[in-house]
């Protein structure tokens, strides 16, 4: 038996990155994988590695930063599949990283609205359809930067840390009702996101990542593969953990 055989499983920020190997990863594993974004020839691209690699996938396009988006999102796959077992979270952005005086109004809206009520909506929907089958699974992106301060970073920092203080109090509140909640927290990954923030902050980074103290990058399976164990009834015990990822970006 496969660890997601046949639970419907949807995917925000699935198109790239760790979204797309976790989605890649979870229909090995047998899942029904829905991806959502907002770009259409990222999607595009995206299920054609999927189907390259033998397998298929589902896009909707959605903004998950609009609730109106997100809740039309999960009736349409409810709508399609009958239920929602498996929702990864995984939709965010760098943003502009500026210190706390130097972040503009824009720049923190922008970060609170993409990387924090995004996910807020996505649970908040989730949760409502898992409610109703009594049982689901949710994993939440967070961020090294989610568990620790990043100088440098304050919106994307706090948005961070939002996301880990949303998924251990929903765990809380959901736990018994069958609704296991995590998420997880990398550093560094070998992702177009991060190649953005080296090419535009090169001194933030240069500064940042000598904390990640194995040394290098993570490949993003060395991310989705947690996920997917997140995602199983493997993880049956396990509930509002705020998972690093980080090669000991954290232990310092």
């Amino acid at each position: 038996m496969k660890k997601l055989e046949n639970k419907v499983t949807l995917i925000t920020g699935g198109t790239s990155g760790i979204g797309l190997t976790t989605a890649l990863a979870c229909v090995r594993e047998g899942a029904k994988v829905i991806i959502a974004g907002r770009s259409e020839q990222n999607a595009k691209e995206a299920l054609q590695i999927i189907k390259d690699n033998g397998y298929e996938a589902e896009y909707i396009q959605c903004d998950v930063s609009i609730a109106f988006q997100v809740e039309n999102l999960i009736n349409q796959i409810v709508s399609t599949y009958g239920r929602l077992d498996c929702a990864f979270n995984n939709a965010g952005i760098a943003g502009n990283l500026q210190n706390t005086a130097n972040t503009t109004e824009s720049d923190w809206d922008i970060a609170m609205n993409i990387n924090l009520k995004s996910v807020w909506l996505c649970m908040k929907y989730e949760i409502q359809q898992m409610l109703k089958q009594g049982k689901g699974a949710i994993v939440n992106t967070s961020s090294a930067a989610g568990i620790v301060g990043l100088p440098g970073a304050a919106a994307y920092s706090t948005a961070k840390f939002g996301i880990v203080g949303l998924t251990k109090t929903a765990a809380a509140e959901y736990v018994k009702e069958g609704i296991r909640i995590n998420a997880i927290c990398p550093a560094f990954v070998n992702t177009p996101l991060t190649g953005g923030v080296a090419a535009n902050f090169p001194e933030f980074v240069q500064h940042i990542f000598p904390f990640q103290i194995i040394g290098r990058m993570a490949e993003t399976k060395e991310i989705s593969e947690p996920v997917v164990w997140l995602l199983s009834d493997e993880a049956s015990f396990i509930t509002g953990v705020a998972l690093p990822l980080d090669g000991g970006y954290t232990a310092m």
